[in-house]
């Protein structure tokens, strides 16, 4: 699948890589979020497309995007490195790694790096386990991945 025909791929974008489109109001307030933690297409160029098109309208936390409200957005992408199994939380630092944790019954949670107002580890496990639906209490049972991101704005 290729989004625009006519268009040649930059060579930057024809590699194959995971990525997190980010849509954040004027307040900087979120308006959408969505990404691949594994690549799914053929290369980046339309992991970017797909994951912004689906963050501006298929984010279901959210409203879709209007027309009106696209001249009063900030857009980033971030590029994930490929994640990376850890045996030990010390190894995380949310500031600078991104953390993906799952349970044995596959449920997945992501959360990104560099994200204001988390600033421990702590804040960073709970808030994973929180989205993938994980309520037990301590990591036992669970694998957890680090990851880094190159942000885009």
């Amino acid at each position: 699948m290729h989004y625009f025909k006519n268009e040649p791929v930059p060579d930057e974008l024809n590699i194959k890589r995971s990525c997190f489109v980010t849509i954040k109001t004027e307040q900087n307030k979120l308006r959408g979020c969505i990404g691949t933690i594994y690549p799914v297409y053929e290369n980046l160029y339309n992991e970017i497309i797909k994951n912004a098109v689906s963050s501006a309208f298929f984010d279901n936390r959210f409203s879709p995007l209007t027309l009106s409200e696209t001249e009063h957005i900030k857009i980033s992408v971030e590029v994930l490195s490929t994640p990376e199994k850890i045996e030990q939380t010390t190894l995380l630092n949310p500031k600078i790694y991104g953390a993906i944790i799952k349970d044995k019954n596959n449920r997945t949670g992501v959360l990104l790096p560099g994200i204001e107002g988390i600033e421990t580890i702590e804040e960073q496990i709970k808030i994973i386990k929180k989205k993938a639906g994980i309520f037990q209490t301590d990591l036992s049972g669970l694998t957890i991945y680090r990851f880094t991101t190159d942000k885009f704005y």
